[in-house]
């Protein structure tokens, strides 16, 4: 059973292999296997656009087969949702984590010190071997810490503290994001549904 997934982002991949763990038929490829494949700009306004930018780009050359596109990011609500759908490219195009976390800090120094209320948003777009595609959210709330810290994880881990936890997502590691987070909460969804076919 083939699942394609429309990323190049080596923690999404290793995240999404763990979450498919409890479908051992399951054989996951990413489009870095695809010889000459060229992924379209993720030109949308949200995650569920850019999100439906990777499926249908992916599926135009892996149809009849299962197809995952994902798209997710972090809202700070003291930067009116910022950074959002440029999560990944905030301090710049090609910006590394450390200097997308330096930026995020220094902004909400600058424009909300007090408010530091965030969540986790991940889109799921999937297309099926027959063509339909279907759609999944998942989100995990919480707060910017005032430095990173813990060493797992990737992306802004390091600074992002879950509701009613103590610890950073890069000190509570695989185990906790594999039951909470907010790609865990879209890619269950899918699999719940898949077990009902």
């Amino acid at each position: 059973m083939e699942f394609w997934v429309a990323t190049n982002n080596k923690g999404k991949i290793n995240e999404i292999r763990s979450l498919f763990a409890e479908v051992p038929e399951a054989e996951i490829h990413t489009q870095s296997e695809i010889s000459g494949f060229t992924p379209r700009p993720e030109d949308g306004k949200t995650f569920i656009e850019n999100a439906r930018i990777k499926a249908k780009t992916l599926a135009s050359v892996k149809s009849n087969t299962w197809v995952l596109g994902e798209d997710s990011g972090l809202e700070v609500e003291g930067l009116g949702g910022l950074p959002g759908i440029h999560t990944a490219r905030y301090a710049g195009p090609n910006a590394s984590d450390s200097e997308n976390i330096s930026k995020l800090l220094k902004m909400i120094g600058l424009r909300s010190a007090q408010n530091r209320k965030a969540r986790f948003v991940c889109a799921l777009v999937v297309k099926t071997p027959q063509g339909e595609e279907w759609t999944f959210e998942g989100e995990l709330q919480g707060t910017i810490t005032h430095k990173p810290q813990g060493q797992m994880g990737f992306g802004y881990d390091p600074i992002f503290l879950p509701l009613d936890e103590t610890k950073t997502m890069a000190e509570l590691g695989p185990s906790f994001k594999n039951q909470n987070s907010h790609r865990a909460h879209a890619i269950k969804a899918f699999l719940q549904r898949l077990k009902s076919l």
